[in-house]
């Protein structure tokens, strides 16, 4: 059975530095005009959670899906991270940086939760996490944590200093830049090195 919260899901924007490069020439236009100075998070509600192994529908309307393969901490008492899980933060594709849109990321299913929550303990350093994308089984993309902005220890104490994670929330330590797409009838496997394998496919929304 595949982990599923009983706390709030957070995805986090721009927390990794090849993210940040291909969006800065946004940052300078209106209404902002500068990069912003604490981490910019969106919530993913309770309708969006998919199991590891389930189907995820996509309406007609949506061709492609921008695949955001990541891994999460899974908050435990007094602040402490109690530990991970591998994600797939799915969104149709969109431009804007400004406010995440949540017609584009809050969809039924749209957002993949993998089998095993990996104590903290077990995990290591998060900053040597690695993962892998393949669809239908080719690789797609690579993820390196070592290319964080943010690490989780200054990502929890930068969020801390706006608002309170209560334990069993979830916060994903964002997505890198180069996500792959994906389309109806795609089966999308994510794995990281003890995290097992997240695997989801794109049906077509029934009518």
């Amino acid at each position: 059975m595949s982990f599923m919260p009983s706390g709030t899901v957070y995805g986090t924007l721009l927390n990794f530095r090849a993210e940040v490069e291909a969006l800065a020439p946004q940052m300078k236009q209106p209404p902002y005009k500068a990069p912003p100075q604490a981490p910019v998070l969106y919530v993913k509600p309770a309708n969006t959670w998919s199991a590891s192994g389930a189907s995820i529908p996509v309406p007609a309307r949506v061709p492609e899906v921008e695949v955001g393969a990541s891994i999460a901490m899974v908050m435990g008492e007094a602040g402490a991270v109690a530990g991970y899980v591998l994600v797939n933060d799915l969104s149709i594709p969109h431009a804007s940086f400004f406010r995440p849109p949540v017609k584009f990321k809050c969809l039924d299913g749209f957002l993949g939760l993998g089998e095993r929550l990996v104590p903290a303990s077990e995990a290591g350093n998060p900053s040597g996490f690695s993962l892998q994308v393949r669809i239908n089984g080719e690789l797609k993309q690579t993820v390196d944590f070592s290319h964080l902005v943010r690490d989780t220890a200054r990502l929890l104490a930068d969020v801390g200093a706006f608002m309170t994670l209560r334990p069993d929330d979830v916060l994903m330590l964002g997505c890198d830049a180069g996500r792959p797409l994906a389309k109806v009838g795609d089966r999308m496997d994510i794995t990281a090195p003890g995290f097992g394998v997240l695997s989801n496919t794109l049906v077509a929304e029934a009518s």
